[in-house]
């Protein structure tokens, strides 16, 4: 998983640049064949060593992120430049709830596999159980296969074509095709208003920085926080199972196959209860509540429920008949994650900045958050491995775990509420784009407002459930 991360932190800020240069359309495809080709040559990683085959693997790994990494900020672009100012959030959110979608579907393929492993094979081979993995890996495949063709039939965002590419012409063609209950007339004067009027200005622009700048640190700094709770959450979570014996020890597997069973059953149960409800709220609630509530909401109580199982774990939470309640509270980290700063991290970069450099930006904000990650993973991995060294893997009686994570996991959990509070603390550098409509980043200090109200905006009014439906799938 570490290598993936790495990966999508450079698909993120590569094919979120790529995106705002060659057009959001044609780098989603890019992006999506990637992950294809990436996906089936994972499953079929070979090597004439156990270690070739994982080097092997990490590679086509590594080259998975790197286009699940460039899915982000074009996803989220798309989506935010089809919709209206009304539902506008929760379309966004949708697209990024079909990964707590991807979650489950995983945990059930994983479930599935392995069953039917254990009762066609009463004593697999070594090479029987190798086949599991390979099978899951190249099942993650074909969702993303049947996406290509209405990616492909999709037309550039109008946004993007009449403000970026400036061919007002194809842009309104395209929108006809898409809301075809629109009667869509090209205004030469609002366009060529635009094209005028619009202050020219980069990344790296003294004008960028003055009118955006704090804006992007909230919404990098915001993603790096979350992401270093909530993938680190993730990352032990078996380990967190074994020591509160919703798992068995590793040590007392007899068969892998029961292993990777019974964790994705444990997977499964926390998706179902905690990840998947956290998204279905925020595509409710988003463009109610408005989207900056929600996120320092959800700063808030991932910060008190990750103290809450991180001050007592040794005392309390280790005891065996406390474990369901250590379950629950686990399970609404993730949710107040999902119907937080997990979901509007993801939503907000893509409405704040304007077109020209939205994708880039999102980008920008989606690789802080990788590198969260990447910083969890690899710091925490370190500091459970060098807990005591007295214990062995192979005793049950001295230990029994893989990692010496236990005498860790309340200084860990700590260290990850502290991590949401700054997340809640640097949410106050971003305001709120609920009921805002992307145009006003174009033109709002140049023109005044009566002028703001050009063609394009009517694309704020109405949206179809044509290209909802494309980017679900």
């Amino acid at each position: 998983m570490e290598i993936a991360l790495c990966g999508a932190f450079g698909g993120q800020l590569f094919f979120g640049w790529l995106g705002d240069r060659m057009g959001r359309k044609k780098v989603y495809g890019i992006t999506l064949m990637l992950m294809l080709a990436s996906s089936i040559a994972s499953a079929f990683s070979m090597g004439s060593s156990r270690e070739s085959v994982i080097t092997c693997l990490c590679f086509f790994r590594f080259w998975l992120g790197f286009g699940i990494g460039g899915d982000y900020p074009l996803s989220a672009t798309i989506m935010a430049e089809y919709a209206n100012i009304e539902t506008r959030g929760a379309f966004i959110a949708a697209v990024f709830a079909m990964q707590g979608l991807g979650i489950v579907a995983g945990s059930a393929v994983a479930i599935i596999v392995s069953a039917c492993f254990r009762a066609a094979y009463s004593d697999p081979t070594s090479m029987q159980q190798d086949m599991v993995w390979r099978i899951i890996l190249m099942v993650g495949a074909v969702p993303a296969g049947f996406t290509y063709y209405w990616r492909m039939k999709m037309p550039e965002t109008a946004r993007y074509t009449a403000l970026v590419a400036k061919d007002p012409k194809k842009a309104a063609k395209d929108m006809s095709k898409v809301n075809v209950e629109m009667n869509i007339v090209e205004d030469e004067d609002s366009v060529l208003r635009i094209e005028t009027s619009e202050p020219q200005f980069g990344l790296f622009s003294r004008y960028f920085v003055k009118h955006h700048g704090l804006q992007l640190l909230g919404t990098a700094s915001t993603w790096f926080f979350v992401d270093v709770a909530f993938y680190s959450s993730n990352l032990f979570q078996n380990d967190i199972y074994h020591n509160i014996d919703l798992l068995k020890k590793p040590c007392e597997y007899v068969k892998p196959l029961e292993e990777v069973f019974d964790s994705a059953v444990a997977q499964l149960v926390i998706a179902l209860c905690g990840t998947l409800p956290g998204y279905i709220f925020t595509i409710l609630l988003v463009d109610r509540i408005g989207r900056i509530k929600i996120q320092l909401g959800g700063f808030l109580f991932m910060s008190i429920f990750m103290f809450a199982l991180a001050i007592p774990y040794n005392s309390y939470w280790l005891q065996h008949e406390n474990r369901f309640g250590f379950l629950a509270i686990y399970c609404l980290t993730f949710f107040f994650a999902n119907f937080g700063p997990n979901t509007t991290t993801f939503i907000v970069p893509a409405e704040l900045f304007p077109a020209r450099l939205r994708s880039t930006c999102h980008g920008i904000s989606a690789a802080a958050g990788k590198a969260g990650a990447i910083i969890g993973a690899f710091g925490f991995l370190y500091a459970s491995q060098s807990t005591d060294k007295n214990e062995d893997p192979n005793d049950c009686d001295t230990g029994g775990y893989p990692r010496g994570i236990g005498a860790n996991t309340a200084l860990i959990r700590s260290i990850l509420g502290v991590a949401s509070c700054l997340g809640f603390f640097c949410t106050f550098l971003i305001p709120e784009t609920k009921g805002r409509s992307l145009e006003e980043n174009e033109i709002e200090q140049e023109l005044p407002e009566s002028e703001n109200n050009i063609e394009l905006n009517g694309l704020n009014r109405r949206s179809s459930t044509q290209q909802l439906q494309t980017m679900s799938n």
